[in-house]
């Protein structure tokens, strides 16, 4: 399994395995819905790279303890294909060929950095893949206006920080960006930069993966 480590709980936030199982997971922003005592979100994407339940069959297990999580987004896939869910929709979906965009919230809401940056990313599918240009795409640090921010919750000041693609204040931000490909060859290739305070690179922030699956 190739994923990065939650250090507290142990899970992971995204991952693939040699035998071409991903999962990848974003938590829902709903602060008045946030329980201190729920269980990590981290385990979902773990429990699916470390077992072997299909997709669909994981996904339907994973909404019978939904209940147990804050508000969540999770990506799973195998070779029987891929599927979302949302805690906060109760609704397993298949998805097929197409460009999708999710932040934290349902999938393909257009929140700003959906919106301005989904085109940008299936531009950049029209040429060979170039890691590095869509690491770009996903540097955009463009603060949307007012009058496209969301309410979920965290105030205004809180929105326009976080509208952003490339989050960057002085107690939170974005902390890596990963670029995942499988090619029509089922050869993987993972590449990941990560960030420090500030938003400039980290030392040896910069990592690349490939290999065949199995």
């Amino acid at each position: 399994m190739l994923a990065g480590r939650d250090l507290e709980a142990g899970g992971t936030w995204l991952g693939v395995t040699r035998g071409l199982r991903f999962a990848a997971v974003t938590n829902f922003r709903d602060p008045t819905a946030a329980r201190p005592g729920a269980r990590s979100r981290g385990e979902l994407t773990r429990r699916f790279l470390t077992g072997d339940a299909p997709a669909a069959e994981y996904m339907a297990e994973v909404h019978r303890h939904a209940s147990a999580y804050n508000g969540f987004n999770l990506f799973v896939a195998d070779a029987s294909g891929l599927f979302y869910y949302s805690n906060r929709d109760g609704e397993v979906r298949e998805l097929g060929a197409g460009t999708f965009g999710l932040s934290n919230h349902l999938l393909d809401t257009p929140w700003p950095k959906v919106a301005e940056l989904k085109p940008r990313f299936l531009a950049a599918l029209g040429a060979p893949l170039d890691a590095g240009a869509i690491r770009d795409i996903l540097a955009d640090r463009a603060v949307a206006p007012d009058s496209a921010l969301p309410d979920t919750g965290v105030g205004l000041e809180r929105e326009r920080m976080l509208s952003p693609a490339f989050v960057v204040t002085e107690s939170y931000g974005t902390r890596s960006t990963t670029v995942l490909a499988l090619g029509t060859d089922r050869r993987v290739e993972f590449s990941e930069w990560s960030y420090a305070a500030g938003g400039v690179p980290a030392p040896g922030g910069t990592r690349a993966f490939a290999f065949a699956a199995e």
